[in-house]
């Protein structure tokens, strides 16, 4: 908790009320051994969560290490292995043993690993990989609970219908057995291991829209319903919960979806994935999405899943990850900004500071991507060199410090503003004097 409060600027006395009511909630599996805990929760700064893991056409051990290392050195706060293809029990362990964030997963993916077909799922392997991925050290887990038989005719009558792989297995699950959703008939059985491991329940939202005609829809909301009940379980049970939100909302809609989620949920940390605000651009998903989820930090959601450039065209690769990481670092940060919590503009006065000083290597410092602006700095200054001489565009050139390529030393507001100053200051210094 201490530590907690210290990376936050908040007292621990507020750290430990807020999660005792359950605003924040601090996942830290006692077998994480390696875990720098973290609190989520709206009135804190907002977090940001990197999904990683292999599938049955790509991926592979070392390539999934290589994306968790890049999530955590661009910023990531949160990673979770979503891996559904070959190993992912070797790999989970592996990403565990090499994070120092928490870790969450979907535990019904391994499940389905298992068995020929999703309608070969039992309620026991369910909780039995529940169990294991408990005891190996994983700190949060989604589990859709909230979807039930009796939404099912509201989500077919989408355009996109169910697009949550969980929510889509348990589905068909429960269609195939005319049973209720296993998580939620054996929820009581899911909250024991929970309880036992100190694992926090995600709860997921299996009927989250897919696209902007399908948002706000009436299988959402009953499902949002079903979630707050389930909160309130969590915690009478003593495990703490936060809630998934939706995926693809348009921007007039998403400060409702943030209010519901905390009337209904009774202020759980709200995780949620963008929103994407707007359907056509693939291949910049990352950005649409981070439009929607400022918006969505800013009205109350605790923590963001990052969307990368790949989204809905395949799986990402460490350059997405990264590319997905820093929109999200930035949403994150402007919505902080907005609430105004504690000190979250200290880093943008700093580097304001650091540009009127044109002091390249501080504003580099203080960058959400530090490699990436010194790459563009470098590669404009190359490409003004060639111009200028007629060398090659990857020539070495060195660093003009008083000026950018955009303007040149001409029209550079920035230089011409500081001699202003100083010639406003000198004025003033002379009026001073005694024979001024």
């Amino acid at each position: 908790m201490a530590a907690v409060a210290a990376k936050e600027a908040r007292d621990q006395a507020f750290i430990l009320r807020e999660t005792a009511a359950g605003r924040i909630v601090i996942p830290a599996n006692h077998a994480h051994t390696r875990l720098d805990p973290i609190g989520i929760g709206a009135r804190l700064r907002t977090k940001i969560n990197a999904n990683i893991g292999n599938s049955s056409l790509a991926g592979d051990l070392t390539g999934e290490l290589r994306k968790l290392e890049t999530a955590v050195h661009y910023g990531a706060d949160t990673v979770m292995d979503l891996s559904t293809g070959p190993d992912v029990d070797r790999i989970r362990r592996a990403i565990i043993a090499h994070s120092t964030v928490p870790i969450g997963t979907v535990p019904i993916y391994e499940a389905v690993c298992r068995v020929e077909s999703s309608a070969d799922l039992t309620p026991e392997l369910l909780l039995e990989v529940v169990e294991k991925q408990a005891r190996q050290g994983v700190d949060y887990m989604t589990i859709h609970a909230g979807i039930l038989r009796e939404h099912l005719p509201a989500a077919t009558r989408r355009l996109l219908g169910i697009v949550s792989r969980g929510g889509s297995i348990l589905a068909a699950w429960m269609n195939t057995h005319r049973s209720q959703n296993p998580f939620y008939t054996r929820f009581d059985d899911l909250l024991d291991i929970c309880r036992t491991h100190d694992v926090t329940l995600s709860l997921g939202d299996g009927l989250r829209p897919g696209c902007l005609a399908d948002a706000s829809d009436e299988a959402q909301f009953a499902e949002l319903a079903v979630l707050g009940d389930l909160v309130r379980r969590c915690r009478t049970a003593g495990v703490q919960a936060m809630v998934e939100g939706p995926g693809h909302i348009p921007l007039h809609e998403i400060q409702l979806n943030m209010e519901k989620e905390a009337e209904l949920c009774d202020d759980a940390p709200f995780y949620i994935l963008g929103p994407v605000v707007t359907d056509c651009a693939p291949g910049y998903d990352h950005i649409t999405s981070a439009i929607g989820a400022a918006l969505g930090a800013f009205h109350g959601a605790a923590m963001l899943c990052y969307v990368t450039p790949k989204e809905h065209l395949g799986l990402p690769n460490a350059r997405d990850v990264r590319d997905g990481v820093i929109a999200y670092k930035i949403a994150a940060h402007a919505a902080d900004i907005a609430k105004q919590v504690p000190n979250a503009r200290q880093r943008d006065d700093a580097i304001a500071s650091a540009r009127a000083r044109f002091d390249w290597e501080k504003q580099f410092e203080l960058a959400l991507d530090p490699d990436r602006a010194r790459e563009l700095r470098r590669e404009a200054l190359q490409e003004s060199a060639a111009d200028a001489a007629g060398k090659p565009a990857d020539a070495e050139c060195a660093f003009d410090e008083n000026y950018c390529t955009m303007c040149g030393p001409k029209f550079c507001s920035m230089r011409i503003s500081r001699d202003l100053k100083q010639s406003l200051e000198a004025e003033q210094s002379d009026l001073g004097r005694p024979d001024g």
